[in-house]
């Protein structure tokens, strides 16, 4: 008796298979430290709106709760549970109602082509460090925007101006 081919179904059901252990082989999850308050419940809704791509860098598995990063090599790490900042005099920018701070170098310390964006006046607090050679920092936060807001604004950066202003 010849052997027939599975049904239909099955063969697309088996090839989809195959092609998903072939895609999750390829890229593996990215080691990222969780932030201190990454477990905060106010980070889950940001994470789980964070955008499928940032320009043309993908998505990626990491290793901890409240992270997630893109590109292969990576690019982008995002973890929710910083420490929100408090006042600072580090420059401030607002991005589609978001306010960031943004600093050259990354977490730890390292300078050159590494940035690190923070949110202000959020609760928890969200940290993105990029490479601004394969991202740049206008593309990144307004893509990341929709995804932050999802954690409720209580401040709001001032400039020198109003500070003074309210004093």
């Amino acid at each position: 008796m010849p052997l027939l081919p599975p049904p239909r179904p099955a063969r697309a059901l088996l090839a989809a298979g195959a092609l998903a252990a072939v895609l999750t082989g390829c890229t593996p999850a990215v080691t990222v430290d969780p932030a201190e308050n990454a477990a905060d419940p106010g980070c889950a809704p940001a994470m789980l709106a964070m955008p499928e791509t940032i320009g043309e860098h993908e998505q990626r598995e990491t290793t901890s709760q409240a992270t997630t990063a893109y590109g292969e090599p990576t690019a982008v790490v995002v973890r929710c549970g910083v420490t929100p900042p408090g006042p600072t005099t580090d420059p401030c920018s607002s991005v589609n109602d978001v306010d960031w701070l943004i600093r050259q170098g990354g977490a730890d310390g390292e300078d050159g082509d590494t940035w690190t964006a923070t949110t202000y006046g959020r609760d928890p607090a969200v940290e993105v460090v990029f490479d601004s050679t394969a991202v740049s920092s206008s593309t990144l936060l307004v893509e990341l925007g929709s995804a932050v807001e999802q954690i409720p604004a209580d401040r709001q950066c001032l400039d020198l101006q109003d500070a003074a202003e309210g004093l």
